[in-house]
């Protein structure tokens, strides 16, 4: 029969002893950091980064210092392997943050274009991953095209717009008031196409705003484009599903998803009839991966 034992002040056991971090451990954590920060760039393609990959997985303490070092930019690790290499994505208050208003400033002088680009990325991200299943299963590879993207918002604006008419709704607000324009209005009264002399596509229509997110997007490692056909068409990455997974619970993801409006893999959207859901308005400025 063992004896009970009370640990005094002076019979405290020492803790383990681990190595020391040196400068060379600061220096190899900030390099996965900073691998972590180039979201084109694949693991596989550079063996210092597979090499502090595998360190990060073996060695605790390098792990924690490394999740330390992206802490204290403002990051969130979403995961570390091979698959995705250091995935991180921005906290609100990061040096990093990308914010909508300054995007939508990059390419329009409009306020109301706002919504718009915020739209745009919400929807590509809806359509990318309609299903839970989808963002769950790591070999999951969503498909987009920027005519799809666009097609899927038209039809969801017209689901809103029927659900507003049912109860009785303005749907006409005052034109100088954009402000109190739902996203949906005004997306639906935007060309989706435009016109030029030299025939480009006007970043203004609905196509230029979301083939601006997605080259956003690519720029940023979360798609990659695979043609041209549809306005462009481009495939999701691992680091796009970890973004949107993270973002998930958001309202407007969610409830632009129980329009009813039901993506499929090739970038085409059909609609179909929803179930009734409570309370359908977008939220303003809504957008992945920004903050508002």
């Amino acid at each position: 029969m063992s004896e009970h034992v009370e640990w005094t002040d002076t019979e405290t056991p020492a803790p383990s002893v681990s190595a020391a971090v040196t400068p060379a451990d600061a220096a190899d954590a900030a390099r996965l950091v900073a691998f972590g920060l180039q979201p084109k760039l694949q693991p596989a393609r550079d063996q210092e980064y597979t090499e502090l990959l595998r360190r990060y997985r073996d060695d605790p303490p390098f792990a924690r210092l490394a999740d330390a070092v992206a802490a204290g930019l403002g990051l969130v690790v979403l995961e570390v392997s091979p698959r995705a290499g250091m995935a991180v994505t921005a906290a609100e208050d990061s040096v990093f943050a990308v914010r909508m208003g300054d995007y939508a400033r990059r390419t329009a002088a409009d306020s109301g274009d706002r919504f718009l680009h915020g739209l745009a990325h919400l929807a590509v991200a809806a359509l990318a991953f309609p299903r839970p299943e989808d963002l769950a299963d790591d070999a999951y590879i969503g498909r987009i095209t920027v005519n799809g993207v666009d097609a899927f918002v038209r039809q969801a604006c017209r689901r809103l717009e029927e659900r507003a008419e049912q109860q009785g709704e303005n749907t006409d607000p005052a034109t100088d008031a954009p402000g109190l324009e739902a996203a949906w209005r005004i997306w639906a009264r935007r060309s989706a196409t435009g016109a030029t002399k030299d025939a480009r596509r006007p970043a203004a229509s609905t196509t230029g705003i979301v083939a601006k997110a997605a080259a956003f997007l690519t720029d940023s490692g979360f798609l990659q484009r695979t043609g041209d056909d549809n306005g462009g068409t481009y495939r999701t990455t691992a680091r796009y599903q970890l973004q949107v997974r993270d973002m998930a619970g958001a309202a407007a993801m969610a409830e632009l998803l129980d329009l009813g409006v039901v993506p499929v893999t090739d970038g085409t959207a059909s609609l179909l009839p929803g179930e009734d859901s409570d309370d359908l308005d977008l939220v303003a400025g809504a957008g992945l991966p920004f903050h508002s």
